[in-house]
């Protein structure tokens, strides 16, 4: 009854590993969060298993189908959309849920691409010692989030989506030291790939006079000066 954590790419389609390609291959079934996205991983590398969703509004029913399913001895794969299932996605909870039910089952990671790691091999901070904090919250509990990032001796690594990253950088701009050094990585290990760098007022400057700069996914990272 395994269950196999696949990490895939989160942009470049050879970002992905032999392991990988191998047990989506011998899997009798994929769980991924958008069966779209994971369809064109599995097209690319004509993968015929068969898909089923799984995301932040699948229910206990949901879940305990796959549980059932590996009792049955099935061998179930899970993706994310992208990079590696658990990290600020549905997949931790899947995860505490199987485990729970089915303690012996034989739980897999197959390591990969996560835009988290990505983006601190890039960052030229210090990384022995790191807090990340995923997205923030849209609204309640979002100061605290903000307190927690200005509080931290170690670089902190935030998510943050297109629709959202000008207003977490005004918002941070109000908490942080102004020198503070920040990254923010921009579609990472896609065509478009940027990485700005600097204090927050010249960040927020670049990427709001960039016409595309407010496109794709955002990763990032805060190293205060006190």
């Amino acid at each position: 009854m395994p269950l196999y954590i696949v990490a895939t790419p989160i942009g470049n389609l050879e970002d992905i590993s032999l392991r990988a390609l191998r047990i989506l291959k011998e899997a009798d079934l994929i769980l991924s969060e958008d069966t779209r996205v994971a369809g064109k991983i599995l097209q690319h590398y004509e993968i015929r298993v068969p898909l089923l969703s799984y995301h932040h509004h699948s229910g206990i029913t949901k879940i305990n189908h796959i549980i059932e399913l590996l009792k049955e001895d099935k061998k179930i794969a899970l993706v994310s959309d992208a990079g590696t299932p658990g990290i600020s996605d549905p997949g931790g909870e899947l995860v505490h849920q199987v485990l729970e039910a089915i303690p012996d089952i034989q739980l897999e990671a197959i390591p990969g691409p996560s835009a988290l790691i990505a983006a601190l091999s890039i960052s030229g901070m210090p990384t022995d010692k790191f807090l990340f904090l995923g997205f923030p919250p849209h609204k309640k509990g979002r100061q605290t989030f903000l307190t927690k990032i200005k509080a931290s001796e170690y670089p902190v690594v935030v998510y943050e989506s297109k629709h959202r990253i000008i207003k977490f950088l005004e918002e941070l701009k109000a908490v942080i030291n102004p020198q503070a050094e920040i990254m923010v990585g921009r579609e990472l290990t896609k065509m478009h790939e940027t990485a700005y760098r600097g204090d927050v007022n010249k960040i927020l400057t670049e990427i709001k006079s960039d016409l595309n700069a407010q496109k794709g996914e955002f990763v990032v990272i805060i190293k205060n000066n006190k």
